[in-house]
C-alpha cells in the first residue's frame, strides 16, 4: 500500500468514526492528531501561516452587550463536490429566534483576507465539511450545494472582563451544520463546550485546547454553547482563537 493511498484509508476510518456518534448523539469531537491527520489528506498545508492571520482581524462592533472582546472577519462560500467557490461579501444575519442578542439586523464585518480564502488549510478543512454533511444528509435530502459561512474568532480576556465565546448563551445557529475548529488558546483558563438536547438536558461536554481539535454538531438535534474565558495570568495577552464554518442548504 502507497503512503498516499495508506493515508485516504485513515483519514477515512477517522472520518467514519466521526460519524457514528454524530448520528448517535448530533455531535462530535475530534481531537487535533485524528482532525491533522485527515485534513492531511485534503491538502493540508501552511497552518502556521493560517493561524497568524488570527491577528488581522477587526473588533466585531455589533455586541448588544456592548463588549469589545471579539474580532472577527467572514466569508461565504458554495461548496460542491470538488469545488470551493467564494460568494461576493455580504452581510451576515441571523434571526432573533436564533440569536437574541444580535440577531434581526444584518451584520457586515471584515472580509477574510483573500489569501486566506483560498489558504490550503482552509480548503482542507471546506472539503472534509464538505465530506461529513454530505455523507450525514439523507441522498433524497442533499442540496446541489451547501451554503457555507466561514468566521474568524478571537475572543480577547482581560482582568476585568471575560471574554464570552457564545455571548448569546446556549444556542443554535440556524443551520444544518457547525464545526469549530481550535486555532489556539493563548493565557486562558476554561472555554468549556457543552452540548444540550433539544429538551435542554446536557449531553456532552468537553474543551477545545490544542490547535486542530474539532467540534461537529448536527444543529438540528443539538444545542451548544462555550463557557467565558479568563486570563491565566493578568499581564499577559489572553485570547481564544477558533475558526467556525456553517453549512445549510443553499
Amino acid at each position: 500500500m502507497s503512503e498516499q493511498t495508506f493515508s485516504a484509508t485513515l483519514a477515512g476510518h477517522i472520518i467514519q468514526s466521526m460519524e457514528v456518534p454524530l448520528l448517535q448523539n448530533g455531535f462530535a469531537f475530534l481531537q487535533a492528531e485524528a482532525m491533522q491527520s485527515v485534513l492531511e489528506s485534503y491538502g493540508l498545508l501552511g497552518w502556521d501561516t493560517f493561524a497568524a492571520s488570527w491577528n488581522e482581524l477587526g473588533v466585531d462592533r455589533y455586541m448588544a452587550d456592548g463588549g469589545r472582546y471579539r474580532r472577527r472577519r467572514y466569508a461565504t462560500f458554495s461548496l460542491t463536490e470538488g469545488e470551493s467557490t467564494r460568494k461576493p461579501h455580504q452581510p451576515h444575519y441571523q434571526s432573533r429566534d436564533y440569536n437574541t442578542l444580535n440577531g434581526g439586523i444584518e451584520r457586515w464585518f471584515k472580509p477574510v483576507l483573500p489569501t486566506i480564502g483560498e489558504h490550503p488549510a482552509l480548503m482542507a478543512i471546506l472539503r472534509l465539511a464538505y465530506q461529513v454533511a454530505t455523507d450525514m444528509t439523507p441522498p433524497e435530502r442533499r442540496p446541489n450545494a451547501w451554503h457555507t459561512e466561514i468566521h474568524q474568532f478571537r475572543i480577547e480576556a482581560r482582568p476585568d472582563t471575560e471574554g464570552c465565546p457564545t455571548p448569546e448563551g446556549l444556542h443554535r445557529d440556524g443551520v444544518d451544520w457547525v464545526f469549530v475548529v481550535m486555532i489556539r488558546r493563548e493565557n486562558v483558563a476554561r472555554g468549556e463546550t457543552s452540548i444540550h438536547d433539544l429538551g435542554h438536558t446536557q449531553v456532552g461536554s468537553f474543551t477545545l485546547t490544542n490547535p486542530m481539535d474539532t467540534a461537529v454538531v448536527n444543529d438540528n438535534r443539538v444545542y451548544h454553547g462555550v463557557t467565558p474565558v479568563h486570563p491565566v495570568d493578568p499581564n499577559k495577552p489572553a485570547y481564544r482563537d477558533v475558526l467556525v464554518v456553517t453549512l445549510r442548504h443553499e
